[in-house]
């Protein structure tokens, strides 16, 4: 599991950060607040594997606030230190899980369009425009436009939206990619629906991927680049 343990560099700016915790109600309102508040929302995002409640919250806010003052901690740091990464694990597994058994709906949806297939991986492939060219082995390079959602709709990444399509290795993606892409021809575009196993799995890929996670993918294949020279990767699908 990728945990950045964000406490090291996160104590760095906590410091910053202690006047805004011991006046939460106050909203920011000077640029080094706004700025410092957007630090305290970005260093949010690393805590999201631990899934934190309200009153949890609270906790974690008094143990922060200990720590910037210098006051004794309220519970032993060597006992209770090594257990934050098992916590993190045991709480990213349980999002995982309910979120595989929320896109079971969606991937059922997915699988009965019209003219979709199943491959025994999980991953469903409906073409939406037939290609005529030649299609890629594991190791070209190929170049696509694609845009990526998540099971509500929501669009996580777009080459499409960015207006510059991608060039990567066929085999430097997520598997549901290198799968599809291997069966499409130039010019073809798809629609890919990818199980999380086949996707980024049970780690997912936070903020934008949650644990456990079915993804779906418009792809248009432009090109195929049989001697890749130093591709550009795309910044959510490798």
């Amino acid at each position: 599991m990728k945990i950045c343990m964000p406490f090291l560099a996160a104590g760095l700016a906590l410091a910053a950060l202690s006047s805004l915790v011991a006046r939460a109600e106050t909203k920011p309102t000077t640029d080094d607040e706004k700025t410092i508040y957007v630090l305290g929302h970005t260093l949010a995002r690393n805590l999201d594997p631990f899934q934190l409640t309200g009153p949890e919250i609270d906790v974690f806010l008094a143990g922060m606030r200990d720590g910037i003052t210098g006051a004794k901690p309220q519970v032993d740091i060597d006992t209770y230190g090594p257990k934050i990464r098992p916590l993190a694990q045991a709480r990213t597994e349980k999002m995982a899980a309910a979120e595989k058994a929320a896109s079971a709906e969606f991937l059922a949806k997915e699988a009965a369009e019209k003219g979709a297939t199943k491959s025994p991986s999980g991953l469903i492939k409906r073409v939406v425009k037939e290609g005529s060219g030649a299609s890629p082995t594991e190791t070209d390079t190929v170049k696509v436009n694609y845009q990526g959602t998540l099971r509500d709709g929501t669009v996580f990444d777009s080459s499409i939206q960015r207006g510059e399509p991608a060039t990567f290795p066929a085999n430097r993606v997520i598997p549901c990619w290198t799968e599809a892409l291997k069966t499409m021809k130039v010019g073809e575009k798809a629609h890919i629906t990818c199980p999380s196993d086949i996707a980024y799995g049970d780690h997912g890929s936070p903020p934008r991927i949650r644990p456990g996670a079915a993804l779906a993918f418009d792809v248009e294949l432009i090109e195929i680049e049989k001697t890749p020279s130093s591709p550009a990767k795309p910044s959510v699908i490798q």
